[in-house]
């Protein structure tokens, strides 16, 4: 895909995807029915897939995903940001160039997206369930987003297993996060909240901990233990983190 489609653009392209993979194997295509080919729109098959993948019981199931469906129902925002995550794992990741498996797969993307919601319920002071989606992710999906952090959009968990994210973290738009990666606070206090700018590449069991900055296109490398502020477009490695390839300040004429 290039550049950024609709939600409805989107959505077609889905079940054009779900209708071929069902004309190559009908086996597949009995499950694909039920996730994608029976829903009326985007919102509904991804309120289904928060249901299926945090829900224990049918009971469960069926009431996590009408909770989507009432948050998505509220607020057309978060369809719009599920839409620009789901179609940033297409232009971003070399290994996915179509929709539907990230959408049917991916568990990151299920994940940022039962976050969406519980963001949602925090917001609307509903505290205690946006907690308990929470758990859910966790213990369902091994990413644990607290709801009353800030997430961009075109933001993508790769891997996703061991994310940790913390209360009131910022990240920006367009932000890739690699498995095992740690945002948090070192102490109680919201705005001691790591900052993560636009762009931002956060490597495989990076740590990002206490009121610290990271700018606009940096890299955290993989195992990194960052402290201390990181500009734009620099790099930090090592425990504790040092900064490299940063780049090169503008001399004036």
């Amino acid at each position: 895909m290039n550049g950024i489609a609709s939600v409805d653009h989107l959505w077609h392209a889905i079940r054009s995807e779900a209708e071929s993979a069902v004309a190559r194997d009908g086996v597949f295509g009995a499950a694909l029915s039920s996730s994608i080919l029976d829903h009326p729109d985007f919102a509904h098959a991804l309120a289904h897939q928060i249901g299926a993948r945090l829900g224990n019981t049918a009971q469960d199931r069926a009431r996590f995903t009408q909770l989507a469906r009432e948050a998505f129902a509220a607020s057309p925002d978060l369809i719009d940001a599920a839409s620009r995550d789901l179609q940033s794992i297409a232009i971003h990741d070399p290994a996915m160039t179509t929709l539907l498996p990230p959408l049917l797969n991916f568990k990151g993307y299920v994940a940022l997206q039962a976050w969406r919601v519980s963001n949602w319920l925090w917001r609307d002071k509903r505290n205690d369930l946006a907690l308990l989606l929470q758990s859910l992710s966790s213990d369902q999906l091994s990413v644990s987003i607290h709801p009353s952090a800030s997430i961009g959009t075109s933001v993508f968990l790769d891997h996703a297993t061991g994310i940790i994210i913390g209360a009131f973290a910022v990240i920006g738009d367009e932000v890739t996060i690699l498995q095992n990666v740690t945002i948090g606070r070192k102490n109680s206090e919201p705005d001691r909240a790591p900052k993560i700018g636009r762009g931002v590449y956060l490597g495989a069991g990076s740590t990002i901990i206490g009121n610290v900055s990271v700018g606009d296109f940096a890299k955290i490398g993989a195992g990194a233990v960052v402290e201390h502020d990181v500009p734009a477009g620099c790099t930090a490695v090592g425990v504790p983190a040092r900064l490299t390839n940063c780049p090169e300040p503008e001399v004036s004429a």
